[in-house]
């Protein structure tokens, strides 16, 4: 089982004709994903093609909705245009929107929130790699790759990934892959102040999905989501959790790689987030290399198979 995208999730790609969306479209059809369609204003009509795929363009995606039943979006679009692109796909009723775009204004994505609550559709990102549903094909081909996230690195399996940092998340991916420990799902949610879905939200849908065993979650200095998740970790959660920190050597008020990474109250540090992590039962991760290791200390300590 998968939480949020399955291999038959139908997705179209907003921003395909451009080179950084076209590039990643390829890939995704190459792991096997069902890209339906692409959106590019003037471009209706035209075709993507690549290989044996011949993908539909659209001008809008109310348009590529309609003629293709297609449920998700990845975005690709420039951060000035990405907040209307969202919104677009939040109109047209997608259940998910995976917004890949780094640099979009914090006020545009302020407004985004705004607009979105009480609205069906999920957001994830911006800023992010994405998310991947692992297939059971050569490399896990045959799953459903949303975004900029090496679809080969994953196998198909019982582990559940989240993460704010994208390079964090594909090294965790590595690590359980190369000890043949699979994945169920691996969400990257976005390094910016603004987002979508949260570790908490992520980390809910992996504590109820029966197929997920094992849960690796990374964070990074700034605000407090981590610290929510692994409270409601330590009240709720029975499966094996292990956490990664990033950013334990990054000086107080200086902002660090993203933009939501800036150390403001007591509990933005990394140190701090580490002791709440301990304090709730999370096996913490002492370096990036740890992480797969860390997830299998804690499932020996609570008994659990994560493969």
């Amino acid at each position: 089982m998968a939480i949020i995208v399955t291999p038959d999730t139908r997705v179209l790609v907003q921003g395909i004709t451009g080179e950084f969306g076209a590039r990643h479209t390829k890939l995704s059809l190459d792991y096997g994903s069902k890209i339906v369609a692409g959106v590019t204003p003037g471009k209706g009509g035209q075709f993507f093609e690549h290989g044996v795929h011949r993908v539909p363009i659209f001008n809008t995606v109310a348009e590529a909705v309609a003629a293709t039943g297609a449920t998700a979006s990845a975005v690709f679009v420039p951060p000035p245009f990405a907040a209307d692109a969202i919104l677009e796909g939040v109109d047209a009723g997608l259940d998910l929107c995976v917004a890949i775009t780094e640099g979009i204004p914090i006020r545009d994505m302020i407004e985004v929130k705004r607009a979105m609550a009480g609205r069906k559709t999920r957001l994830i990102g911006p800023n992010c790699p994405g998310i991947v549903t692992p297939g059971a094909g050569k490399d896990s081909a045959g799953g459903c790759r949303i975004g900029i996230a090496p679809g080969y690195i994953h196998k198909k399996g019982h582990v559940g990934v989240v993460s704010r940092s994208g390079t964090l998340t594909y090294e965790a991916v590595f690590q359980l892959t190369s000890k043949n420990i699979g994945q169920t799902t691996s969400v990257g949610i976005g390094g910016d102040p603004v987002n979508g879905t949260s570790h908490l939200d992520v980390v809910k849908m992996f504590n109820d999905d029966p197929e997920t065993w094992g849960i690796i979650m990374i964070g990074e200095i700034g605000g407090n989501a981590e610290v929510e998740a692994a409270r409601w970790v330590k009240a709720n959660c029975k499966k094996p959790v292990a956490g990664f920190i990033a950013g334990a050597t990054a000086p107080a008020g200086r902002r660090m790689g993203h933009a939501g990474a800036v150390v403001g109250g007591a509990e933005d540090t990394a140190a701090a987030k580490i002791a709440v992590f301990q304090e709730c039962g999370i096996e913490c991760a002492v370096t990036p290399s740890d992480m797969a290791d860390a997830l299998i200390r804690a499932a020996a300590r609570t008994g659990t198979k994560l493969a």
